[in-house]
């Protein structure tokens, strides 16, 4: 599944550059994730880097945006053209 900014964001901006596919992005009141790009760092990390690096804990997982791991795999492969080993 995708992740999802809550509205305890405050827009300290470490997320954004830590995001390998360029999810994050600024929105009109706190940052976003564009949910067509979050493989949840599938394919790059063991882990979200998004999370890691957040000071308030307000990147949860989406749960509107279910995805199994083969879901984000393809997602990656889609989004970046390599294979995943």
């Amino acid at each position: 599944m995708a992740l999802i900014i809550t509205d305890e964001c405050i827009n300290c901006d470490v997320c954004e550059p830590e995001c390998p596919n360029e999810a994050i992005s600024a929105g009109e009141e706190i940052y976003v994730i564009d949910p067509a790009k979050c493989t949840e760092c599938v394919g790059h990390y063991d882990e979200p880097q998004c999370q890691l690096v957040c000071p308030v804990d307000c990147i949860p997982q989406d749960p509107d945006r279910m995805e199994t791991q083969e879901e984000l795999e393809a997602k990656y492969e889609k989004l970046t053209g390599k294979k995943i080993a």
